[in-house]
Parts: structure tokens; sequence; C-alpha cells
């Protein structure tokens, strides 16, 4: 999910250049990042064009898609599908701003109006 977010937000970029910002969160070897890269591209999560002499890779998967597919799995797998259950822990384990809690007050309100 790194390298995802990474080439989502950054569009292609070379394995050197992914495993560069990871670096910057934590240590992370070149050959590790090569092979997540190159699994990736086998499982079709990501496109790697070898037109250049360094390989680039650039993101095939949605972020939407591929975030909302790790929800339901996380929601269904933790929480016995309960959303409810989900953001209850969220909130009780995190301390959320003014703001962010009138965020979720007009989420609340629209769903409300929706059905």
């Amino acid at each position: 999910m790194e390298i995802l977010q990474i080439l989502w937000e950054k569009g292609a970029a070379s394995v050197r250049e992914i495993n560069d910002i990871l670096n910057e969160r934590r240590d992370v070897g070149y050959t590790t990042t090569l092979k997540l890269m190159q699994i990736m591209n086998d499982k079709g999560l990501v496109l790697r064009d070898t037109a250049s002499r360094s390989h680039i890779y650039s993101a095939v998967a949605i972020e939407n898609d591929t975030k909302n597919n790790l929800i339901s799995d996380f929601v269904n797998l933790a929480f016995q599908g309960s959303a409810m259950n989900l953001v209850m822990q969220a909130l009780g384990n995190t301390k959320s701003s003014k703001d962010e809690l009138s965020e979720l007050k007009s989420l609340i309100s629209k769903l409300e109006n929706k059905s």
C-alpha cells in the first residue's frame, strides 16, 4: 500500500525513486522494494515501462477502488461487517478535532437524508 500511495501521489516513478521515498520513513532495502514492485507488476497492480534503462512503474490499481476494497475487507474481518463498530473503535482510540467531528456530523446528516 505504501508503494501504491507513492505512485498515486507522484505518478510514474523508478524503483530508486520509490525506494528513496520509503527510506525517508524507515529503512527499506532497494532489492526489497524492487521485489515488491515486481510482484505488484505480476499481480496487475502496477505497470512497468521498460523503454528506458531504468524501468518506470505506474499504478494500475485505482486509488478509490483499492481503498474501498481494503476497508470492506477490514470491516468484514475485524468488525463482523459493522461499519458502526469500526467508527466507534476509531473515535474511541483517537482524538478528533472539532472540524473533524463537524465533518462527521455533516456526513451523518447527509446519509440520514438519503434514506
